[in-house]
């Protein structure tokens, strides 16, 4: 990362920790919102991003998350037990979703998470006895940690703003290590990566599950955040909209999520002014943006960055030496 690029990320930390206390409640609750989809699309972004395996199934795994969150807590369980239950349970799953990706590539695999997306909400929606149904689990409590409550709306922000951090940080370092590189090798050419002696098949199913476990930490924070979850907050809609905050931030960025996920969340609400034409609006802006930009927002920027840096220098005088007769 350049000085430019050290600049703006504690640029936009400083702005992520001074903007509440400017904000009313509301404006609390969308940037608390903004730091969840983040984790999740950053999840997202390192199946599809870094290891190229195309998932429809994100908002799938938020959903287990929450559900996994909502029911340990009201049974009686401590939230960070809840909360890491949560990621593993995610990891697992997504484990074992990832053999599909073993034997289709593509749009072939967007259809196999596609079906786990419907059979998730199926099984939200149908089984009673376990998630309530279509009746949802309403007084999710934010949860208590060493005497410090969330219950405030600047509290749980503060809160999920930390588990961002932790898990960014994380993230970035596991994608500066040889598995990050892998990851790459796995999507620029998994043939040539096999050739080489890379384990194709056990990275594969590592990009799927360490996403999908972010997804499953995501929910986790989630569930608490908005205190009601029911089926349908999980339906494929939400999986189609992380894939667009990782597309509109920048696929294969590290960065691009946090823009795309900022975007996703504060573009709508910021059209809503146009009443019933918002999700109009908002779609067109999309459709604009993808047709100048299809790298992203982060890929426009890099281009116009380098576009400035070709540019030739302005011509120097050269230099003259006169020397003189004594």
């Amino acid at each position: 990362m350049n000085r430019l690029g050290i600049i703006a990320v504690v640029a936009a930390a400083i702005v992520a920790v001074a903007l509440p206390f400017f904000l009313a409640p509301f404006g609390i609750y969308l940037i608390s919102m903004w730091t969840v989809l983040t984790i999740a699309a950053i999840g997202l972004n390192l199946t599809l991003g870094y290891a190229g395996q195309v998932s429809l199934a994100q908002g799938a795994f938020v959903g287990i998350g929450a559900y996994c969150v909502a029911l340990m807590t009201q049974a009686g369980w401590p939230y960070p037990f809840a909360f890491v239950c949560a990621g593993l349970l995610c990891f697992v799953i997504g484990w074992i979703l990832g053999y599909p990706a073993l034997r289709v590539q593509h749009h072939y695999l967007a259809f196999v998470t596609l079906a786990f997306t419907t059979l998730v909400f199926l099984v939200l929606r149908n089984e009673e006895w376990l998630t309530h149904g279509i009746y949802g689990i309403d007084g999710i409590a934010r949860p208590t940690l060493l005497g410090w409550s969330t219950g405030e709306a600047l509290d749980f922000y503060v809160f999920s703003l930390g588990a961002l951090t932790v898990l960014a940080a994380t993230t970035w370092w596991m994608l500066r290590s040889p598995w990050g590189r892998a990851f790459v090798a796995l999507r620029e050419n998994p043939i040539r990566a096999l050739s080489l002696g890379l384990d194709t098949r056990r990275y594969t199913l590592m990009a799927f599950a360490i996403g999908s476990s972010l997804g499953g930490l995501a929910g986790a924070l989630y569930a608490p955040l908005v205190q009601f979850i029911e089926p349908s907050s999980f339906a494929l809609g939400l999986s189609f909209n992380l894939l667009l905050m990782v597309i509109v931030g920048g696929s294969g960025y590290f960065f691009g999520p946090f823009v795309g996920a900022l975007i996703a969340v504060l573009l709508p609400e910021w059209l809503r002014v146009t009443q019933g034409y918002y999700l109009i609006v908002y779609a067109a802006a999309v459709m604009i943006m993808m047709a100048l930009c299809p790298s992203g927002l982060l890929g426009l920027a890099e281009r116009a960055a380098k576009a400035v840096l070709r540019r030739d220098p302005p011509p120097v005088a050269p230099l003259r030496i006169e020397v003189t007769e004594p």
